[in-house]
């Protein structure tokens, strides 16, 4: 079985610096870079847009992975695409006509990724496996870092995995909010592929010792 990967978020990185941020977490291991996208209508905080991206995607090999926390997501599609962006996920909750989004996302060229809420039941992916390239689980409530993993979304993520075994094994589950080394190891073990950590990295010192943590390696 591969290792877990991580994606730094950079909602928690020093904008002032986020060169050298996205530097730092390279060079400690990380295998994906996470854009937290918002508009201030799905959730009630603004973040990045297409610019941002296109100028990490400048100063780093890894691959980007974005995540629009917005109403109109097929609007931002192409530019962030054209930004650099390698994965992108929109929201099962906000987009009307999932499985035209998901297929462009794939037409231009990135995995089409679909994300789903705490309160969202399972059973909102169930026409959208096939076309899926990954699940992005919420375990907190999409807006803000910094918050607590919400504990009953690890029963979710425990049936999305026996869900994606049988029907759509080549699919991803990626897991966003609250991910800390106290609790990676559980979500690893309940079938997280990738976890997504903003302060548990960019909050860190040392970034490097922070990623190994957070994939329950032993540190010397």
């Amino acid at each position: 079985m591969s290792r877990v990967r991580i994606a730094p978020s950079l909602l928690a990185c020093d904008l002032a610096a986020v060169a050298e941020e996205v530097r730092s977490v390279e060079a400690g291991g990380a295998d994906l870079l996470h854009f937290d996208v918002m508009d201030g209508h799905f959730v009630p905080n603004l973040t990045f847009g297409p610019g941002l991206c296109a100028a990490v995607r400048a100063i780093t090999a890894l691959p980007l992975d974005v995540h629009l926390m917005v109403t109109n997501a097929d609007d931002l599609l192409e530019p962030f695409a054209a930004a650099g962006a390698a994965r992108i996920a929109v929201h099962v909750e906000a987009d009307v006509h999932l499985h035209r989004s998901l297929a462009r996302i794939r037409e231009l060229g990135a995995v089409p990724g679909v994300a789903i809420n705490p309160a969202t039941p399972v059973t909102a992916l169930d026409e959208i496996w096939p076309l899926a390239g990954f699940v992005l689980v919420m375990s907190v409530n999409p807006g803000f870092g910094g918050q607590r993993l919400i504990p009953e979304t690890l029963d979710k993520l425990a049936r999305l995995r026996s869900i994606r075994d049988r029907r759509a094994p080549g699919v991803e589950l990626a897991v966003d909010g609250g991910v800390e080394a106290e609790n990676s190891g559980k979500l690893i073990d309940l079938g997280a592929d990738i976890l997504v950590a903003g302060t548990a990295v960019f909050g860190a010192a040392d970034r490097g010792l922070a990623v190994a943590r957070l994939r329950g390696e032993e540190v010397r």
